[in-house]
């Protein structure tokens, strides 16, 4: 049935306007989206341009080089050398442990190594590169690169390895560096993130640790491009980085060379310090090890015949260790008497051999005593007694206060591991530290440098300095840093009565010249190289009445363990005086017999700048001397490359 005209017309109009709604409303989505495409593609095209930059670009680390240290001579004493490594890209070498299999064939891998690699590969990322070996030959790294199309994910390149060349010489005092551990992360504050690299290498111990980050410079940058999955596909461009600062040291390569050979076979430690700077001249401590093992990874083997020494090669004795200073301190016991005014110079004491305080009898080295000494003779002889007196007069706070001034129980400001403070003791740090009211048994003890009185070789050192000079001599290790000179320790008048320094010096002078002097037989005979020193003996046990009486046995009849530590101090030449020197032989029986010979020795080592002419030293001692320094040399010209290259 057809339908009417009229409503045939209505529905025509009605089918128009839908459409025209419909078509405006594409019209209009279509130009929304034409604007919306307008301005992502042209208006806002730098912005999803660098977001598209980010998701394929990746920026990678360069390590930047590891400053160089050099001795006061310009002697390399740490340095770089090219290493070359293998490494591996797990993602890119599908089965890990038969490509492995296949480089085992080509190049020899210790199991230990192998394993830590493998767990190192496990613990990074897939496209995280990480060394297998390092070190290889470069016939090695040849075969590597021939044979690369069996080996997908491992290359060989080549980086900067810290070497050593004075290898035990200087372990003590430059230190070594290591892979970056998660206990180093755990107890240091520093975000570089240099050390989240594999493997980066930051200082352990020594100046390498203490300037860690002036010596690690900063991170250069590389820009790659990466797939999806991480992948690299190439190198865009790169900003090296900035090398670390290079280090001057006050020491003297050659003497220091020189000293650990003298100390060869003995658990010891000799400083030498320059009077007019404080420079550290020669920091040796013995036995040392070879850094160089720390670098490449130490074997099971060698770290345990370090750790199991009895003599302690990984210590740092010359500032780690503190001994009672024995009658090394007696001139500080002397000072704090006459600067107070308690004792006169020449007033006498009484010696028998003993003195008893409190009850208690305390002994002086010399069974029969000294008769009537006054102080000059009391540190010539090295008299107990003298001191057992005087100290009850001035009290051990003025003691301790005095010490202080001269550096004991005090921290020196030197960039070493684990620097000891040592003790100068009074009577509230008894009650502070152990709870106790001082005794005057204590301050009889603490006067000749026994019970709680403790320092170091460095503090021994400094004492003397100060005392040869009258100045607050400090002692400086580093001389410049980027050739930037540091400030010296040449230090400040410290106050003190010159006339009685004078006294000091004078029997520090006879203590070494006069027949009567405890270091007579160790003396200088060349008289500008003359010295002023003073022994000191550390006892380590406890001598019973019992032993007393049937007599105290030997040091050279007992363990080397309960043998009495050997001390020696000095300064020289004595009229116009250039080094101080302290010794400790720990266990080396009495001062006089073992440290003192060292210290004469180091002594006329540093004066003349090399080996000594025989006629300084005396001349019934000329000819074993002779042989020693045979032996000396026979022992250094292998290895040494301080002689040569200073």
């Amino acid at each position: 049935m057809r339908k009417p005209q009229k409503e045939t017309e209505q529905s025509n109009r009605t089918i128009t306007r839908r459409a025209m709604l419909v078509g405006t409303a594409q019209l209009a989505l279509m130009g929304a989206l034409g604007y919306r495409m307008q301005s992502m593609q042209i208006d806002q095209a730098d912005e999803f341009r660098l977001l598209a930059d980010e998701n394929r670009i990746n920026i990678r680390l360069i390590p930047p080089a590891r400053g160089l240290i050099f001795d006061a001579k310009g002697v390399p004493l740490a340095e770089n050398e090219q290493n070359y490594r293998i490494v591996m890209v797990r993602e890119d070498a599908g089965d890990v442990e038969e490509v492995l299999g296949r480089l085992r064939q080509l190049v020899a891998i210790p199991d230990d190594v192998l394993a830590d690699a493998i767990e190192e590969l496990n613990r990074r990322s897939p496209f995280v590169p990480v060394t297998i070996m390092e070190r290889v030959s470069w016939d090695d790294v040849a075969k590597v690169t021939v044979n690369a199309p069996a080996l997908p994910g491992i290359t060989a390149e080549v980086g900067l390895s810290r070497h050593y060349p004075l290898g035990a010489d200087l372990a003590h005092v430059v230190g070594y560096v290591g892979p970056v551990s998660d206990f180093d992360l755990s107890r240091i504050d520093d975000q570089d993130p240099l050390l989240q690299i594999p493997r980066f290498q930051i200082g352990k111990t020594g100046v390498e640790n203490k300037l860690e980050r002036t010596l690690r410079g900063s991170a250069g940058t590389r820009r790659i491009e990466v797939n999806a999955l991480g992948r690299v596909m190439r190198e865009l461009d790169r900003q090296e980085g900035v090398p670390g600062a290079d280090i001057q040291l006050t020491i003297d390569a050659e003497l220091q060379t020189y000293v650990e050979a003298r100390l060869e076979g003995e658990s010891a430690a000799a400083i030498v310090m320059d009077l007019e700077t404080g420079d550290l001249r020669a920091l040796a401590s013995a036995p040392s090890f070879d850094p160089n093992k720390f670098v490449r990874g130490i074997s099971v083997a060698d770290w345990t015949g370090l750790t199991e020494d009895p003599y302690r090669p990984l210590a740092a004795k010359t500032i780690q260790g503190v001994y009672p200073p024995g009658s090394t301190f007696k001139m500080i016991t002397a000072l704090a008497a006459i600067e107070d005014g308690v004792i006169d110079p020449e007033e006498t004491v009484y010696c028998p051999g003993y003195m008893d305080v409190s009850d208690v009898r305390f002994h002086c080295w010399r069974r029969g005593g000294h008769g009537n000494i006054n102080l000059h003779e009391s540190l010539k002889q090295s008299c107990d007694v003298y001191y057992y007196d005087i100290c009850q007069r001035v009290g051990i706070d003025k003691i301790a206060d005095m010490a202080r001034r001269f550096g004991i129980g005090v921290e020196h400001d030197v960039p070493l591991s684990a620097v000891a403070t040592g003790l100068a003791p009074d009577k509230e740090w008894k009650r502070r530290v152990r709870g106790e009211d001082w005794r005057v048994g204590d301050t009889v003890n603490a006067s000749i440098g026994q019970g709680y009185v403790l320092a170091s070789p460095l503090q021994l050192a400094v004492m003397t300095a100060r005392l040869a000079t009258g100045r607050s001599v400090s002692p400086r290790l580093i001389h410049t840093i980027n050739g930037v000179e540091q400030p010296t320790g040449a230090g400040e008048p410290m106050g003190l009565n010159e006339n009685y320094l004078r006294r000091i010096r004078q029997s520090m002078y006879d203590v070494c010249n006069h027949s009567r002097g405890t270091a007579y037989r160790s003396r200088i005979v060349a008289e500008e190289a003359r010295m002023a020193g003073k022994t000191g003996t550390s006892q380590v046990r406890r001598i019973t009445p019992e032993e007393r009486a049937r007599g105290v046995t030997s040091n050279a009849d007992l363990p080397w363990e309960r043998r009495d530590h050997a001390l020696w101090v000095n300064y020289a030449p004595f009229e116009n005086p250039r080094f101080a020197v302290s010794v400790i032989v720990e266990h080396g029986g009495g001062g006089s017999a073992a440290a003192a010979p060292i210290g004469r020795d180091v002594t006329l080592q540093a004066l003349y700048g090399g080996e000594p002419p025989l006629s300084a030293y005396p001349s019934n001692v000329r000819s074993r001397i002779a042989e020693q320094q045979e032996r000396i040399r026979n022992r250094i010209a292998p290895g040494s490359d301080a002689a040569s290259q200073a």
